[in-house]
């Protein structure tokens, strides 16, 4: 069972990259993003097109589809929620909706619904005698350098974003508009411009997240992000705390582990293979934690 619990720790950073930038959107304009995967897709789908297509450096693609994702992110926000942050909640939430399914069927159209396949940015070295990748082994749990990265990056930007918003004016003026949007317009900070970052740095980290889980699994098809993490990823933000970015962190590792161990584990039979279940135990943990603590593990309001 520890075996896979260390797996799920290094999948539930890929939830946490993009619980926080669910989560970063939440705060600032109070708005539940289900867009926020297909930046993620945008961003692999890029990526495999300048890498394995064009033939690019690996960094340089990955840099180009991140610029993608956030002018992806930039254009969303201009076009269809500034027009309607005077609007309901409910309003806003059907929007990303539908851009998450506009988004889908987008990429069906340009792709069809073909697997893709995208090499990690760290690859494995290959044993010449087996010809199979070697991956590190943690108590038993075969760890790739790839998830070994997509951890050390969810730790690199916890530590990025906690300076941020607690050391830069442009961090504590969007802290300021979440908490109370006319007094912020009376000292004269634009809401207009807070949203613009929000949703760049939300679409920057969906971007991440998106590259960093086709590396993992390999391949991907159109709306992966949203099919596969999305759910997950709002579990996550839901147990950290729907206005916690360090929560959001905690929330992704502590979904990961729970789909790991209860979906390979489930009611204490071991059902054989890795993702049975797992949906369950991901909506039975996020039902456990509305009851008892709705707000979250470190969420200050319901």
């Amino acid at each position: 069972m520890l075996r896979f619990g260390i797996a799920g720790v290094f999948q539930g950073a890929v939830y946490g990259l993009l619980a926080v930038g669910l989560v970063l959107v939440y705060k600032g304009t109070r708005v539940f993003n289900f867009a926020q995967g297909e930046f993620g897709t945008i961003a692999a789908f890029v990526t495999f097109i300048f890498f394995q297509n064009m033939h690019l450096n690996y960094a340089l693609s990955a840099l180009i589809a991140l610029v993608c994702a956030v002018l992806l992110g930039l254009l969303v926000e201009r076009v269809v929620i500034r027009p309607l942050l005077d609007a309901p909640r409910i309003t806003l939430l059907v929007a990303t909706v539908g851009v998450a399914l506009f988004i889908i069927a987008l990429t069906l159209i340009i792709n069809g619904a073909n697997l893709r396949s995208l090499a990690p940015a760290i690859a494995d070295p290959v044993d010449p005698r087996t010809h199979f990748a070697t991956p590190f082994y943690f108590f038993g749990a075969g760890v790739t350098r790839q998830q070994i990265l997509v951890l050390g990056v969810l730790l690199a930007l916890a530590g990025a974003l906690g300076y941020f918003f607690s050391r830069t004016n442009t961090g504590l003026a969007i802290l300021a508009t979440s908490q109370d949007t006319m007094a912020t317009q009376v000292v004269g900070i634009s809401v207009a411009r807070t949203s613009q970052i929000i949703w760049g740095m939300a679409a920057l980290l969906g971007g991440i997240a998106g590259i960093l889980e086709a590396g993992v699994t390999s391949s991907f098809t159109p709306g992966f992000m949203t099919i596969n993490t999305l759910i997950p990823a709002f579990t996550a933000a839901v147990v950290g705390g729907m206005t916690s970015l360090p929560g959001a962190f905690i929330g992704g590792l502590l979904v990961g582990v729970v789909e790991s161990v209860f979906g390979t584990y489930f009611l204490g039979q071991k059902v054989g293979v890795p993702g049975n279940g797992t949906s369950l135990s991901i909506f039975l943990l996020l039902l456990f934690v509305l009851l008892i603590r709705p707000t979250g593990l470190l969420g200050k309001e319901a």
